[in-house]
């Protein structure tokens, strides 16, 4: 069976991609939160397998590789180096395994290797930004040499360093996935509007231009709008599953004004004590159908994304997915259904329960 590539696949509808692992393996308490390295590729593969699994089953047609944050830098920070290599062929591997694996009567997954910001980019730092392109390339080559069929570069708040990772990304002949995640000042670190940087990534060679992260639906969507309306290429959109506002723009200072009486310990929602916050799944399905309206093809959820948010993504754009035989029922609850074996005095208890 011929395996339709990236492209090919956009060209003919939406493409749904799971994002954001660090949050739902830090839940599953597979991962620290604050240093979010991922570690479980090599610590716990089983679990990061079954997670690809759920999202697979959730409609995901796009297996990421686990190396968000699996650089080099991030592995010096925590005393192990050493184990860089180990842990991002592990994490395309167990990705390759999945991918290569589908659900019964789905086409194959396509398996995606990763590179993202690197936190020690930093203009008019010529050594900085050296030891970022070889911490890129020596991802991208793992990346190649275990099979992988598109390479995604992510949640770049440097204009610069975005162009950076496509540059190295374009070195192969894989399908370039570039996506931004502009902080709360609406603009790019470096001072490069959000457009501008999208509309650049396009003429430099990106295949699909985008946003994800930091972002939820509310602050995402304007931004979007303007970017599909300024590009040729396929964008993507990967929104966070959390209530950011127009005050607030990015989860990372989010107020909780729900009456919280037990705050975290660091003092932040962000990232241990967002749960509040929190989008529903139709509220994510809403996001996505409407992206879907105005042409955004490449789909998912980031931070906070889990299997029943990837299942709502891809269903409010059309797509039936294995996971969607679980979807709610209410007809044969308890109380709120109307199915005629609901008891009638459990019916009209339902507004005072």
């Amino acid at each position: 069976m011929n395996k339709k590539n990236l492209i090919e696949r956009l060209n003919e509808g939406p493409v749904i991609c799971a994002e954001g692992f660090l949050f739902e393996i830090e839940r599953r308490g597979y991962m620290s939160s604050g240093q979010f390295v991922p570690m479980v590729s090599l610590e716990h593969p089983e679990a990061l397998e079954n997670l690809h699994k759920d999202f697979q089953h959730a409609g995901s047609d796009i297996v990421q590789a686990f190396t968000y944050n699996g650089h080099r830098e991030k592995m010096r920070v925590i005393g192990k180096e050493d184990l860089l290599e180990p842990l991002n062929r592990s994490a395309l591997q167990i990705a390759k395994k999945v991918a290569d694996n589908p659900i019964k009567g789905t086409q194959p997954n396509l398996m995606a290797g990763n590179i993202s910001n690197s936190n020690i980019w930093k203009e008019d730092d010529n050594d900085a930004q050296l030891e970022v392109e070889r911490m890129f390339s020596e991802m991208i080559g793992w990346a190649v040499d275990e099979d992988a069929d598109l390479l995604i570069g992510e949640t770049f708040y440097y204009a610069e360093e975005a162009y950076k990772a496509l540059e190295v990304i374009k070195q192969t002949n894989l399908p370039a996935v570039v996506t931004i995640a502009p902080m709360g000042e609406n603009i790019m670190r470096d001072g490069i509007s959000i457009v501008d940087t999208c509309k650049e990534l396009e003429q430099r060679g990106a295949d699909v231009v985008g946003l994800n992260c930091f972002r939820g639906p509310a602050t995402m969507m304007p931004y979007l709008k303007e970017i599909r309306k300024s590009l040729q290429c396929h964008v993507a959109a990967l929104p966070i599953n959390f209530r950011t506002t127009e005050e607030n723009p990015t989860f990372f200072n989010l107020p909780d004004n729900s009456g919280c009486s037990c705050e975290s310990p660091h003092g932040r929602t962000f990232p241990t004590a967002l749960d509040p916050l929190q989008c529903n799944r139709y509220e994510i399905g809403a996001f996505a159908k409407e992206a879907y309206k105005i042409g955004v093809n490449y789909l998912g959820v980031c931070c906070g994304a889990n299997p029943m948010l990837i299942r709502e993504t891809a269903e409010a754009v059309g797509l039936t997915v294995p996971a969607g035989r679980y979807r709610e029922d209410m007809s044969r609850h308890f109380m709120y259904g109307d199915n005629e074996r609901i008891a009638k005095h459990m019916q009209e208890y339902g507004d005072k329960a």
